[in-house]
């Protein structure tokens, strides 16, 4: 049903007029030490892909590529936390494959379901529609400021913490109200979704520059250069789009530092009509015990083309 022309979040075949197969697969090198939270992010991050449809996870395979000198111990750890996600996502672990690999790697390909009128795309944003984003951003910068010594395993609680929660919430929300699109915000940061969002949907975006959710310290790491390698090759792709308007070149920068930043298992990025916006915001505290934040507004304009007010 969806092809590569938007960059949708998952694969999606119509089994029949009741039922769409969503299909989706992520895996990624170790983003933390402990190898049991190393198993639930990667997971969650992985399920992210079709909670982002609008579809329910039904079953997983692991996928794992682990040297054989770590042990069992590590593997099973690691396992461990990937089942336990995926059980919170209500789905199953059905088996998986694994191989001999120097560099660590783990995640899943999951399978779920969505009735075929109900799937929430990557396209279909429209003119007044409310962004909402469901978690906070700085995962990339906060692990660089880690492997630099700046941070400690006590100041990367929130951020591990963060990345270990399924957007399942984010997603049950959607219930009974018209999402006119969605995607999971992950390694071209919150800009580089947003774009694509905006360009499979012929808008243009602002985003409220005050309201963007931080982590702590992220700014400062962003004004710092203190940021993942990888930005900045996104920062580079990203100035085509993102308005730089009155700003200095160093506060252009400094932001762009915080847009572009590759987010790991992030949240979902949410675009809705205005008048549902209350009832989405209150649906998701029901369920989480937070307010998803309001970052922005679909606007008519040059398509895929964000500013930042």
């Amino acid at each position: 049903m969806l092809g590569f022309e938007t960059s949708d979040d998952a694969a999606v075949y119509k089994i029949d007029d009741q039922t769409a197969a969503v299909l989706t697969l992520d895996f990624f090198t170790p983003v933390v030490d402990d190898p049991y939270e190393f198993g639930a992010i990667a997971a969650a991050n992985a399920l992210s892909d079709v909670f982002a449809m609008g579809a329910k996870p039904l079953t997983a395979l692991n996928i794992l590529a682990f040297p054989c000198s770590l042990g069992t111990e590590v593997v099973a750890e690691v396992m461990r936390g990937g089942a336990d996600k995926v059980r919170e996502a209500g789905a199953f672990v059905v088996g998986g494959h694994s191989i001999d690999d120097d560099e660590p790697k783990y995640g899943l390909s999951v399978f779920g379901t969505v009735h075929p009128d109900h799937i929430v795309r990557n396209a279909g944003a429209r003119d007044g529609d409310v962004l909402f984003y469901t978690k906070k951003i700085g995962t990339g910068i906060l692990a660089s400021a880690f492997r630099a010594g700046f941070e400690t395993d006590e100041t990367m609680r929130e951020v591990i913490e963060g990345m270990m929660e399924l957007n399942k919430a984010a997603a049950e929300a959607f219930a009974g109200l018209d999402v006119h699109a969605a995607t999971d915000v992950t390694g071209f940061g919150l800009a580089g979704h947003l774009h694509e969002m905006l360009e499979a949907s012929g808008l243009a975006g602002a985003l409220d520059w005050e309201a963007i959710p931080l982590y702590d310290r992220v700014w400062k790491y962003s004004c710092e250069y203190c940021r993942p390698g990888r930005s900045f090759g996104i920062i580079n792709w990203a100035r085509d789009f993102v308005r730089q308007g009155t700003l200095s070149d160093e506060e252009y920068d400094n932001r762009m530092g915080v847009l572009c930043d590759p987010q790991t298992s992030g949240g979902l990025l949410v675009a809705l009509a205005p008048e549902q916006a209350d009832d989405y915001a209150a649906r998701f505290e029901h369920l989480t015990g937070r307010k998803p934040t309001r970052v922005g507004q679909v606007m008519d304009g040059p398509a895929g083309m964000v500013f930042i007010r």
